[in-house]
């Protein structure tokens, strides 16, 4: 299972470093302050607040928030079997319902909120890689395949070519940038067409991993309680048999 969990931790962090690529393509030129992609929250940010109430508004929202997500999963039946696509699929749904009800990010929309909020300010392409490489780190995703040493040596190229360094706003340098970006991407087959199916593959992975988790903590749970003299004797039920509503 470890080996198992494993590959997959990798394979969603390649879909991720994907996403972060395109994400960082589509936000590079600083044509004009960006909007964020959404916000926790759909209603307009308040004036600003005494630290005291600002306290008691997050609160409130993060309760609320959290009891939309416990309304969802006290309805919908999730099946602890990561090995079944069907179980890992309708995860996927349950998950997505609770996202759309409480207004949060998928992981992908989260990638690109982060990237926009993090760069929209910065003026040169090399400052917004390192940026960009900030970002990748924090959230833990390996780059295996080299992409941002390839993406420095573009940029180097482009600002030998111009004899500068290449601001965000200059629209012929960083169109050149981002055509020789478009180049690394097609060597390691990165499309922006297959952006949609690197987000869902992105999700089911997530899914299947947390699946694991879940599984792996109702073992080891099971097993601590029938240590316990009263259950020594009683058998240790299916995994999958275990419905998750009875304890929320």
């Amino acid at each position: 299972m470890a080996a198992s969990a494993s590959r997959l931790v990798s394979r969603s962090k390649q879909c991720a470093l994907f996403l972060l690529q395109l994400f960082a393509g589509q936000a590079m030129f600083q044509q004009e302050r960006m909007v964020p992609v959404r916000f926790f929250s759909k209603e307009v940010a308040p004036a600003a607040l005494k630290g005291d109430e600002m306290l008691k508004n997050i609160f409130l929202e993060v309760k609320n928030k959290l009891q939309t997500a416990l309304g969802v999963l006290r309805k919908e039946k999730i099946t602890i079997d990561p090995e079944d696509p069907a179980a890992v699929s309708q995860y996927v749904k349950v998950i997505k319902t609770v996202r759309e009800k409480a207004n949060l990010f998928s992981e992908s929309e989260r990638i690109k909120y982060t990237i926009q909020t993090r760069t929209q300010d910065i003026p040169d392409a090399r400052t917004y890689l390192l940026a960009l490489q900030e970002i990748r780190v924090k959230r833990g995703i390996s780059d295996d395949l080299g992409v941002e040493d390839l993406m420095f040596e573009a940029l180097d190229k482009v600002e030998n070519e111009i004899k500068k360094p290449l601001l965000r706003n200059d629209k012929k340098g960083m169109g050149v940038l981002l055509a020789e970006f478009d180049k690394i991407n097609k060597k390691l087959g990165i499309r922006k067409e297959d952006l949609p199916k690197y987000e869902e593959q992105l999700e089911l992975k997530i899914a299947k991993a947390q699946l694991e988790e879940l599984k792996k903590d109702a073992l080891e749970a099971m097993e601590t309680q029938k240590k316990r003299e009263e259950f020594k004797d009683e058998e240790m039920v299916d995994v999958k048999s275990l419905d998750i509503r009875n304890f929320l």
